[in-house]
C-alpha cells in the first residue's frame, strides 16, 4: 500500500532538538525533587505548598487544557470541516465567570485535596466514591488517547512504530510527574505551553510566505473551499457541527472541564486564595482562545496547501490527525520541524502529566487514605509521599496500555470528546445540584448520575455510528491523480453508502450534545428523585453547612438561619417578661390577703 510510504525524513538536527525539549522536562522534574521541600510531604507534592503566581498559573493551565489533541485533531478536523470547530474555544470565555463566581470558591471555602472530598460533605461517602470512580475511568480514557496523540505525529514523520513512542513518551513523562510533583508539571507546561505557540505560529508564518496574499488568500480560499462555516444555525442535534452545537456543547465541555474537574482545580488550589486564582482563570480564558484559533486557522492553512492534492485521498496518509505533522515534514526545513514535533509532544505531555498527578491525588485521598483509617493503620506523611509517587508510576503504566487500545477508536478529537462528554457531563451535573440545590440528597442525585450516564455511554460506545460527512477535497492537482480519481470512483460504487436515518437516533447525535444530556439528566433525574426519595423517608432536608453551597445561595442560607435565630431570640423575650409580670402579681395577691 502506498499509504505513509514517505518516512524516515527527520534529520540528525530534529532528533537533537525533540533530544533537547525531552531532556529540559526531566531535568525540571530532577530540579524540583532535590530542590525545596524536595517533595517529601503530600501537600508540597499535590499542592507546591501554595506558593504559585498568577501568570505560571494561567500559562500551565492553558497548557495543560491544550493536548496534543488539540493540537492535531482539532487541526484536522478544521482541515475537513471547516472553521465552525474554533467555535468552540470561545464559547469557553464565557464560562469564566460562572466558574470564578459559582464553583470555585466553594472548594477554596472548604480547602480539599480531592474535590470529591466536597461530595461526602455535602451528599455522603458513597456519592464520593461512584463519582470519583467515574472520574477517574474518564481521566484515565482520556489520558490514554492524549499518550497516543503524539505517537501519530511519530509515525507520520519517522515511520517509528507507535508503540515505541508510546512507551519512550509514558516514561519521559511519569518520570517527571513523579520526581518533581505538581511543581515540576506546572513549571514544565510553562515550557510547553510557549513551545506550542511557536509552533502553530512557525506553521502559519510558512504558508503565508508561500502563499500570494498571504493570510487574506488563506481566508479566500478558505471560503471557496466552504471553509469559514461559521453560521451553521440548523437545530437538527444529528448535524456534527452547528453554531448551536459548538457554543453550547464546547461551553458546557470547558465548564465540566475547569469547574469540577480534579486536574484544574488542583492547579488553581496552587495558589495563596480565591482571589488570586480567579485573576489566573481569567487570564487563562484568553490564552485558551488565542492558542485554539491558532490551532485551527493552521488547519485552514494546511488546506489551503492541499486544497489541489489531499494527502489522506492520495493515500499518503491514513487519517487527517496525522496532517499537521505530515505537512510540516514535507515543507520545513531540518530543526525546524523538531521544533514541531516537540510542540505536539509538549502539547500532549504537559496535560497527561496534569492527569497524572490528579489520578495519584484522587487514589491517595479517596481510597489509600480511608482505607488506612478504616483498618486503623498508621499513616504518616512519609508514607502519604511515597505512596503517591508509587501510583503516579502505576497510572502510567496504566495509561500506556490505554494509549495502545486508542488506536482502534477513531479520529483524536471525536473520541476524546466523547468519552469527556458521557462522564463528564454527568459528574457536573452532580456537582451542581449540590451547590445550587439543598433539596438534594444522595440517593435521589445518585439515581440522576446513573441514568444520565447509561445514556450517556450507550451514545458514545453504540454500534454501528453513520460516517461524519466530511467537506470536499481534491487530488486533481497530484502528480498520478488520474488513478487516483479512478480508484476513488471505484471504491465509491463497490461501496453501498446507506441513508443516515437508517441508524438508531441516539447514534446519529453529535457528540458535543453528550455533555449537554448528561447534565440535563442528571438534574432533572436527579432532582425530582431527590423530592420523591425525601416523601417516601418522610424527612425533611438536612441543615448542610452554608459553605457548602455557591456564594449566592451560601449567603441566603445564613440570612435565613439568622432571622430563624432572631425570631427564636424574640419569642424568648416576650415570653421571660410575661413570667416575671405573672408571678409580680401573684406575690402582691399573696401579700394582700394576708
Amino acid at each position: 500500500t502506498p499509504i505513509e510510504d514517505e518516512i524516515n525524513r527527520l534529520q540528525w538536527q530534529d532528533y537533537l532538538v525533540i533530544g533537547a525539549v525531552m531532556s529540559v522536562s526531566i531535568i525540571i522534574g530532577l530540579y524540583y525533587r532535590f530542590s525545596g521541600g524536595r517533595q517529601s510531604t503530600a501537600t508540597e507534592f499535590f499542592s507546591a505548598d501554595n506558593s504559585l503566581g498568577v501568570l505560571p498559573l494561567s500559562i500551565a493551565m492553558m497548557a495543560s487544557h491544550v493536548s496534543g489533541i488539540t493540537m492535531l485533531g482539532m487541526s484536522g478536523e478544521t482541515y475537513i470541516r471547516g472553521l465552525i470547530v474554533a467555535l468552540m474555544y470561545a464559547a469557553g470565555i464565557f464560562t469564566v465567570p460562572i466558574i470564578a463566581t459559582c464553583y470555585l470558591p466553594v472548594f477554596f471555602e472548604i480547602k480539599v485535596v480531592s474535590i470529591y472530598e466536597y461530595l461526602e460533605k455535602r451528599f455522603g461517602l458513597y456519592m464520593r466514591l461512584l463519582v470519583s470512580a467515574a472520574n477517574f475511568s474518564e481521566t484515565m480514557l482520556l489520558t490514554g488517547v492524549m499518550l497516543y496523540a503524539p505517537s501519530l505525529a511519530l509515525e507520520a514523520t519517522t515511520g517509528l512504530s507507535s508503540t515505541m513512542s508510546i512507551l519512550v513518551l509514558a516514561v519521559i513523562c511519569t518520570s517527571y510527574s513523579t520526581l518533581g510533583g505538581i511543581k515540576a508539571v506546572l513549571i514544565t507546561d510553562i515550557f510547553q505551553g510557549l513551545l506550542m505557540l511557536i509552533a502553530l505560529i512557525i506553521i502559519i508564518f510558512i504558508v503565508t510566505q508561500n502563499i500570494d496574499g498571504g493570510i487574506d488568500s488563506i481566508w479566500r480560499i478558505g471560503k471557496e473551499g466552504n471553509r469559514i462555516n461559521f453560521f451553521e444555525w440548523t437545530i437538527d442535534p444529528t448535524v456534527q457541527y452547528t453554531v448551536w452545537s459548538t457554543l453550547i456543547g464546547g461551553g458546557l465541555i470547558h465548564l465540566a472541564y475547569v469547574a469540577v474537574n480534579q486536574v484544574q482545580v488542583q492547579r488553581l488550589m496552587t495558589v495563596k486564595n480565591v482571589k488570586v486564582a480567579t485573576h489566573a482563570l481569567f487570564l487563562c480564558g484568553p490564552f485558551i482562545l488565542l492558542v485554539g484559533f491558532l490551532t485551527c486557522f493552521t488547519g485552514l492553512s494546511i488546506y489551503v496547501s492541499y486544497k489541489d492534492c489531499d494527502p489522506v485521498m492520495s493515500e499518503k496518509i491514513s487519517t487527517y490527525d496525522k496532517i499537521l505533522p505530515y505537512f510540516t515534514v514535507e515543507n520545513l526545513s531540518p530543526g525546524v520541524v523538531g521544533l514541531v514535533v516537540s510542540g505536539i509532544f509538549s502539547a500532549s505531555l504537559s496535560t497527561i502529566s496534569a492527569m497524572m498527578n490528579s489520578l495519584a491525588a484522587v487514589a491517595l485521598e479517596d481510597y489509600v487514605k480511608p482505607l488506612h483509617r478504616k483498618f486503623g493503620i498508621d499513616f504518616s506523611d512519609n508514607r502519604a509521599t511515597f505512596i503517591a509517587k508509587s501510583l503516579t508510576v502505576l497510572n502510567g503504566i496504566i495509561c500506556m496500555f490505554l494509549a495502545l487500545i486508542a488506536k482502534t477508536m477513531g479520529s483524536l478529537a471525536t473520541v476524546a470528546f466523547s468519552i469527556h462528554g458521557s462522564i463528564g457531563g454527568p459528574i457536573l451535573g452532580i456537582f451542581t445540584l449540590g451547590m445550587f440545590s439543598e433539596s438534594a440528597n444522595e440517593i435521589g442525585t445518585i439515581i440522576g448520575m446513573i441514568t444520565a450516564l447509561c445514556v450517556c455511554l450507550w451514545g458514545t460506545f453504540g454500534r454501528p455510528k453513520p460516517p461524519i460527512p466530511k467537506l470536499p477535497v481534491s487530488i486533481e492537482g497530484c502528480a498520478n491523480s488520474t488513478p487516483l480519481m479512478f480508484a476513488e470512483q471505484m471504491n465509491f460504487n463497490s461501496t453501498i453508502q446507506p441513508d443516515q436515518s437508517s441508524y438508531f437516533y441516539l447514534y446519529r447525535i453529535s457528540y458535543l450534545w453528550y455533555n449537554p444530556i448528561g447534565l440535563t439528566i442528571t438534574l432533572v433525574v436527579g432532582y425530582v428523585a431527590s423530592i420523591i426519595v425525601r416523601l417516601i423517608q418522610g424527612k425533611n432536608n438536612i441543615e448542610h453547612d452554608p459553605s457548602l453551597f455557591t456564594p449566592f445561595l451560601a449567603a441566603r442560607i445564613r440570612r435565613r438561619r439568622q432571622d430563624a435565630q432572631k425570631t427564636t431570640n424574640s419569642q424568648l423575650f416576650v415570653l421571660e417578661p410575661s413570667r416575671i409580670r405573672g408571678s409580680f402579681c401573684n406575690e402582691m395577691t399573696r401579700n394582700y390577703i394576708e
